[in-house]
């Protein structure tokens, strides 16, 4: 006879959420460093609001265009971990590229290749996400990462100022690059077949 109140098998986090968690901190935590103090870095290089606001703009079209291209290529993909991989290493690039900001150019040109590495990511990380939580929880799973979000970039905006403060702003970009390079090192784990993925 079925119990309602029998509950089966606790089941643990699939080695695919455990991977896709630990990537998506690094990278979040890298690009978050900077967040707080960003207009004070536009000034930094001789520019003022409206072009902190033209780099912001960059940033969000070109995410928001590819992201829908994206979005439609991917759908039918079937090795769809190598996009996983491959927006990491487009962030990381990003966060390497603030190292060489001269000129508001220069700025404008990372942003657009941080809103790419974010476009070619959101669709496939969102699907791949999806398919790895378990049904019995999976609102507990989805707030795992919305979360470890939250936190990261918290915890990385107080880092990154007194970072920037004590070593100054490209020393800092080099530790975004370094933690970076942390999410893309676990991003790999990705390209494992789907059904050792799925394992707890």
């Amino acid at each position: 006879m079925y119990n309602p109140l029998r509950r089966g098998p606790k089941k643990g986090l699939k080695r695919g959420i455990k991977i896709l968690l630990m990537s998506d901190f690094f990278a979040a935590f890298a690009v978050g460093m900077i967040g707080p103090i960003y207009a004070i870095y536009v000034e930094r290089i001789g520019g003022d609001i409206l072009d902190a606001s033209w780099a912001y703009f960059a940033f969000m079209i070109s995410c928001g265009v590819v992201l829908y291209l994206m979005g439609l290529f991917e759908n039918g993909v079937k090795n769809k971990g190598f996009f996983i991989v491959l927006g990491y290493v487009l962030t990381s690039l990003g966060c390497l590229s603030y190292i060489f900001v001269a000129t508001q150019w220069h700025l404008i040109i990372t942003q657009i290749i941080l809103g790419l590495g974010q476009a070619v990511l959101s669709p496939v990380f969102d699907s791949l996400y999806g398919d790895y939580v378990n049904e019995d929880s999976e609102s507990k799973e989805w707030a795992y990462w919305e979360s470890m979000l939250y936190i990261a970039n918290a915890v990385a905006a107080l880092i990154g100022g007194y970072f920037a403060k004590s070593f100054g702003f490209k020393a800092l970009f080099i530790m975004m690059f370094i933690i970076s390079l942390f999410g893309v090192f676990a991003s790999i784990g990705m390209l494992k077949k789907k059904k050792d993925l799925n394992k707890c």
